[in-house]
């Protein structure tokens, strides 16, 4: 089982605040927007006498209203094919565990959130990676890369849109060349649109699910943790119109028994929050990925491309090993008496000696902040390239 690039630096970064460092987290994608008071207040206020199992399938209050959240984005589904799921990431090990079966394989543009790696081992299914560069921004790589990866074990295919980590947003074109070779090959889609609300530059996010074609093929992996801020309600959705797929991964629901009751209300709500309620999110995210990607260009020696999405950014740092250098980081520097933890690239690939000089920087930290975490960076790498 791999170790987690976005957690496995926290003990070098606990120390270092022990030591009285003040360390600036862009290493996870935990928002510091305020969770909604209103759906935090539908939990307060739930009157329950006994607090007891949902469906598996999750409340069919909320699946209704999920329903209606997803048809005007554009995605025509029923409250019938969608299951709640404790966090996004139930919701992909339910894709991998009811679509393929172990010794199976599953194509992944690399680098891909880091967790996938971790959902395949825990399924037997084998991951295998296409690499995209950042010379053109994390891009999706030719059709024939995905023609030359298809093997007799292949079943499906995995993105995420807009993704984590390079906050890359295919476009319409792109989920077009996915779903020729899906057809072709008769693969499953699996589509982690966690960050649907996430892009900039006036982009529209396409969802696999509303592309006609992929009707039997599209899985939709989802989560309210970044849309709403509310990482710890742990609740996504599990989306398909294969009713196949659903009765299968219906199975691994009941196994389960039922998505976690506080966390649904929360949920329930947040459907009816106001239409403008991203307004304010969209335009605070896009401040603060212009600052980060703004002072990372400036900086002598790195490379990163603008996002197009999502709230994070890939950069190439000039550095061997930047695993290295961000325990270092944690361990030995500081300036003005704080220091910056990054997440290290090479756990994004699948691919042994990719991403060593890279890094994922999460920009959900207030525009000061992210000023002042770049301002330690840029002293450190010329501190460090000078030992």
């Amino acid at each position: 089982m791999p170790p987690s690039p976005i957690r496995k630096l926290v003990p070098f970064a606990e120390a270092a605040k022990k030591r009285g460092i003040k360390v600036y987290h862009l290493n996870i994608g935990q928002p510091d927007i305020e969770t909604p008071k209103a759906i935090l207040d539908a939990v307060r206020h739930a009157d329950i006498k006994v607090l007891e199992y949902s469906h598996s399938a999750g409340f069919e209050s909320y699946r209704k209203k999920l329903a209606s959240y997803y048809q005007r984005n554009n995605i025509d589904v029923n409250h019938n094919q969608i299951i709640i799921t404790t966090g996004g990431s139930e919701a992909i090990l339910f894709a991998m565990m009811s679509c393929m079966d172990p010794g199976d394989e599953i194509i992944i543009p690399e680098p891909f959130y880091a967790n996938y790696n971790g959902f395949a081992v825990s399924c037997g299914v084998k991951v295998v990676p296409i690499p995209s560069s950042i010379e053109n921004g994390f891009a999706l790589p030719p059709i024939d890369a995905f023609e030359k990866a298809v093997s007799s074990r292949t079943k499906a295919i995995m993105i995420c849109n807009p993704n984590n980590p390079t906050g890359y947003l295919y476009s319409n074109e792109e989920l077009q060349v996915l779903k020729e070779i899906c057809l072709k090959h008769n693969l499953f889609l699996f589509s982690d649109e966690a960050y649907r609300e996430f892009c900039y530059d006036g982009r529209k996010h396409t969802s696999a699910l509303s592309i006609p074609g992929l009707e039997e093929h599209a899985i939709l992996m989802d989560t309210i943790s970044k849309r709403y801020s509310a990482c710890g309600g742990r609740i996504g959705a599990f989306v398909t119109k294969n009713q196949s797929v659903l009765d299968a991964a219906m199975k691994f629901a009941q196994a389960r028994l039922s998505p976690p009751t506080f966390a649904q209300i929360l949920g329930e709500a947040a459907v009816d929050l106001p239409a403008d309620y991203f307004d304010a999110v969209h335009k605070e995210y896009t401040l603060r990925r212009d600052i980060l990607v703004s002072r990372l260009q400036a900086m002598e020696g790195v490379t990163c491309p603008l996002p197009g999405g999502a709230f994070y950014a890939m950069a190439q740092l000039p550095v061997d090993d930047s695993e290295k250098f961000c325990q270092w980081l944690l361990e030995h520097f500081s300036h003005n008496g704080a220091t910056v933890m990054m997440a290290p690239a090479a756990g994004f690939y699948a691919t042994p000696g990719q991403g060593k000089n890279e890094v994922r920087l999460a920009y959900v930290l207030n525009g000061d902040d992210i000023h002042a975490a770049m301002d330690c960076l840029e002293a450190a790498l010329k501190e460090y390239n000078k030992a």
